[in-house]
């Protein structure tokens, strides 16, 4: 492969790493020169001397070294759609560049704990890495003029939503919440629920993103998923992983900035769960996808919890077993519906590999040890009436949708089993909170 800076991109790219190492060394002097209180304001300040002059110069190259990332984000989604390197390289040095700088105006504008400096000089060293591979790779592979079908921006939005998977993001916004509410047995203050469940958010729709993009092939042969963005072909998997990448990226700044540590890596430790053991290597590989990958959608109670406690105890423990528990009847229902979809896509869902009668029956037994689940938070005294009732309420018509589901054969029966169980796990998310709150 010859390698060149011919192209525009490319040439872009270059003047993008000459910015950055200019803005990397002002800010080694800044460093060895500065204190805080010669620039203290935010972006700029009237300098009084010259380690304040540093400062603003320093600032001032940022802001030009930004301009140039942007310039190369827009390049890149518009001259190197389809190129699944040079895209998502692209977006993910981007994201890295203004995930330090926003690490690095929190640092200067308030007092936070020590593990922000050091993401601060792990970010700017991730930069330098993406930043020299994407500098090599724009040189071997960008091309100029390349001539992609206008763009429906209506669409184009409807179809970035779509990526996200909004209805199983706001359903994983609810147990968060109620993981932050029942961990502090109080409301979270606005700024603290606004921050987690923003990067929760990110995080939920980014890791969606990137399993569509993983799945884009299986979803072409599924009617439920067939018109996906990818599947259809109306984005290209290019831009479906570096929308996901790019996401992912945001959250875990967000969660490390604006709530805390363990927050941070409880949310990255989903992403990785759902992307990398879930979707890479077990939805294909086993028919135990469903039942280990259950612990992907377990995890944002934890990270609500986290976010208002900052550590885990017991009772959070259980609110992930009780979704980890709850995953398998819920799909393994819709999976008796779509049977012929999961089949004809060769994907080892349980009524595939040992047919509907043993699924109905493992539907049943799941359901009798979720609901036996759900009544260990009352057993240890955690909750008080108002949760006891509910689980037992909304546990008894669980149990009679799965026993129907276990006694009758068909679709019909497995889709309501399918549809009330989503209520349930909402429901009795919501009991959780207004028990804590009583």
């Amino acid at each position: 492969m010859k390698f060149s800076l011919s192209t525009s991109f490319a040439k872009l790219t270059l003047f993008t790493l000459l910015a950055v190492v200019l803005l990397t060394a002002g800010g080694r002097m800044v460093a060895l020169h500065a204190t805080g209180a010669d620039c203290a304001s935010w972006p700029l300040c009237l300098p009084g001397n010259i380690s304040g002059l540093e400062q603003v110069l320093h600032r001032l190259s940022a802001g030009f070294a930004s301009i140039l990332m942007l310039a190369l984000l827009f390049h890149a989604w518009r001259t190197q759609r389809d190129h699944r390197l040079l895209l998502p390289l692209t977006t993910v040095t981007v994201t890295l560049f203004f995930a330090q700088a926003f690490v690095g105006a929190i640092l200067v504008t308030r007092d936070f704990p020590v593990y922000l400096q050091v993401m601060h000089s792990l970010t700017a060293f991730a930069v330098w890495i993406a930043l020299g591979a994407l500098t090599i790779t724009a040189g071997v592979y960008a091309r100029d003029a390349v001539a992609f079908p206008p763009l429906d921006v209506r669409q184009r939005l409807k179809d970035f939503v779509i990526l996200t998977k909004p209805i199983i993001v706001g359903l994983l916004l609810v147990t968060t919440f109620a993981g932050m509410v029942a961990g502090a047995k109080a409301w979270p203050s606005l700024s603290l629920a606004f921050w987690t469940l923003l990067g929760g958010a990110l995080a939920a729709g980014g890791s969606g993103a990137i399993n569509q993009y993983i799945d884009r092939d299986l979803d072409k042969n599924m009617q439920r998923t067939a018109k996906r963005p990818l599947a259809a072909g109306r984005m290209t998997p290019a831009e479906g992983l570096s929308f996901g990448l790019g996401l992912s990226i945001v959250s875990f700044y967000i969660m490390a900035g604006y709530v805390n540590l363990l927050a941070a890596f409880l949310s990255l430790a989903g992403i990785i769960y759902y992307v990398v053991l879930y979707s890479m290597l077990l939805k294909k590989a086993t028919v135990q996808n469903i039942v280990i990958g259950g612990g992907a959608g377990a995890i944002p109670p934890l990270v609500g919890w986290a976010a208002a406690t900052g550590s885990l105890s017991i009772p959070a423990l259980i609110l992930f077993l009780i979704i980890f528990m709850w995953t398998p009847p819920h799909f393994w229902a819709l999976a008796i519906v779509r049977r012929k979809d999961y089949e004809k896509a060769g994907v080892p869902m349980l009524p595939v590999i040992r047919g509907e009668a043993e699924t109905r029956k493992q539907v049943l037994i799941y359901t009798v040890e979720l609901v036996a689940v759900t009544f260990l938070l009352p057993l240890i005294g955690y909750t008080g009436a108002v949760y006891l009732l509910s689980a037992i309420l909304l546990g008894g018509i669980l149990l009679y949708y799965a026993w129907r589901v276990y006694k009758n054969e068909g679709n019909k029966v497995a889709w309501m089993m399918y549809r009330y169980s989503s209520m349930y796990l909402m429901f009795l998310f919501l009991a959780l909170m207004v028990d804590a709150l009583v």
